[in-house]
């Protein structure tokens, strides 16, 4: 499996999006983090900032909606130029219509889960996504520390996955960093969103390569 940085600008200079993308050339992508103060207690960006992101770079831009009524809003980030767009599956009334949405728009669909959200209730809508985000600490905040607990769904996911032999990606978000993403490449993960841990880094870029290197020996 191929494995892919997307450094979250969550931890960033949000005030300087620009310069702070620049600062990490080496990465896959780009993790947006749209929240509405609603769905999670935090207030970031939206649709226009996404929009300004995109008209400065031709970065894959990994959008990942935090935000309540989602099936309305989600398809303008697609509409937008993302390459990627996730939703919560908490959010969603209807997942499959969302996902076809997002795809028709050009996108690629993700479907995102809380720490306590089972995965198996919703083998049904794998065909229809390209990536499932299993968040590992509780959305809403940079900074917290990796749940250990959820190495078992991230288990679980890629055997439902491999099961249904698709080109899934398997992203997971929260307290990713030098200590814990091998244990999260074990589990079965091939896509990591880390912020803090790069944009704290005194080189940004060295530590996506970093982190990087320490996924692909993981994966042995």
């Amino acid at each position: 499996m191929e494995i892919r940085i997307t450094p979250s600008v969550l931890n960033a200079d949000l005030a300087n999006l620009s310069a702070e993308i620049a600062r990490v050339p080496s990465a896959d992508g780009i993790h947006l983090d749209v929240m509405d103060n609603r769905f999670v207690p935090n207030l970031t960006f939206g649709l226009p900032v996404v929009e300004s992101v995109r008209a400065d770079t031709d970065r894959f831009l990994d959008i990942h909606l935090m935000i309540a009524d989602v099936d309305r809003w989600a398809p303008g980030y697609a509409e937008a130029g993302a390459e990627s767009v996730t939703f919560h599956i908490e959010a969603s009334e209807k997942p499959v219509a969302l996902a076809r949405t997002l795809r028709a728009a050009g996108a690629r669909a993700s479907m995102a889960l809380k720490p306590g959200t089972p995965i198996e209730p919703y083998e049904d809508l794998l065909p229809e996504l390209d990536m499932v985000l299993l968040m590992t600490v509780e959305p809403g905040f940079g900074g917290q520390s990796f749940m250990d607990s959820v190495l078992p769904k991230i288990a679980q996911t890629r055997a439902l996955i491999d099961k249904h032999g698709g080109q899934l990606w398997l992203q997971v978000d929260g307290g990713i960093a030098a200590d814990t993403i091998e244990r999260c490449v074990v589990a079965g993960a091939d896509t990591f969103v880390a912020g803090s841990a790069v944009y704290r880094a005194d080189d940004p870029d060295a530590m996506v390569r970093s982190l990087h290197d320490q996924a692909v020996a993981a994966r042995g």
